[in-house]
């Protein structure tokens, strides 16, 4: 989809990179929303005190939050993956919200950059599976007898498969809704504030669909650490 105004593509278009400006805005804006990040951890992390400040009770809150929603899930085991998830979950809810703001966009409404993050999470589920089964962790696709082997273990397989199609998909067709959406109102309306309304609903679309991602992500690491039944 074509944006009628993207301020970063503006900028590397003066910059002589036009070309990739236009290929790959989803790039671009993936290094704004990590460029973001850095600076907002850096300045959580500078004005760390004792007596916290409202910034830093904001985040500690949120942080908090999310560690023991996924522990409740996981057990104490699973602290240990926290960062990654919580990384992710933070990522991609950055990614959504900054697609709210005229004249940027969402890197999750391309679907490679929600596939990257749903190979990080499906790949990382297996490594999780080997660090807590090791070579017995093949047993989780073999199924309950061995005579149905031939039959289970090509269904798990493509099962987990699917797991990556799941993610990406779910997040990307979300997120290029309502980025179709919004260029249809203000093609036809802008002028009449008539985007409004759906550009406050993308909040919480933003809001759900990081949550799903990350709530998702935790019940397949959940289920790699479990013993096969």
């Amino acid at each position: 989809m074509e944006h009628p105004y993207l301020f970063f593509g503006k900028l590397f278009e003066a910059l002589g990179l036009g070309h990739f400006a236009h290929a790959y805005p989803h790039v671009i804006y993936s290094w704004v929303v990590m460029a973001l990040l850095i600076i907002v951890a850096a300045l959580a992390a500078k004005g760390i005190s004792m007596i916290p400040s409202r910034s830093q009770n904001i985040l500690e809150l949120l942080i908090s939050g999310l560690e023991d929603f996924m522990v409740d899930i996981t057990g104490e085991e699973g602290r240990w993956f926290f960062p990654l998830i919580a990384t992710v979950f933070i990522y991609i809810l950055a990614c959504n919200l900054i697609g709210i703001v005229p004249g940027f966009y969402p890197p999750t409404a391309n679907l490679n950059t929600t596939l990257s993050c749903a190979l990080v999470v499906v790949i990382f589920t297996h490594v999780i599976g080997i660090k807590y089964h090791g070579i017995k962790y093949i047993k989780h696709f073999m199924g309950p007898v061995w005579w149905m082997v031939p039959l289970i273990m090509p269904i798990e397989i493509i099962g987990h498969l699917a797991r990556v199609l799941s993610l990406s998909f779910r997040l990307f067709g979300n997120m290029m809704g309502h980025e179709l959406v919004l260029a249809i109102l203000f093609f036809l309306a802008g002028a009449f504030f008539a985007p409004l309304p759906i550009m406050l609903l993308g909040i919480f679309v933003a809001l759900v669909q990081a949550f799903i991602f990350f709530l998702l992500a935790i019940m397949y690491f959940t289920g790699a650490m479990e013993e096969a039944h």
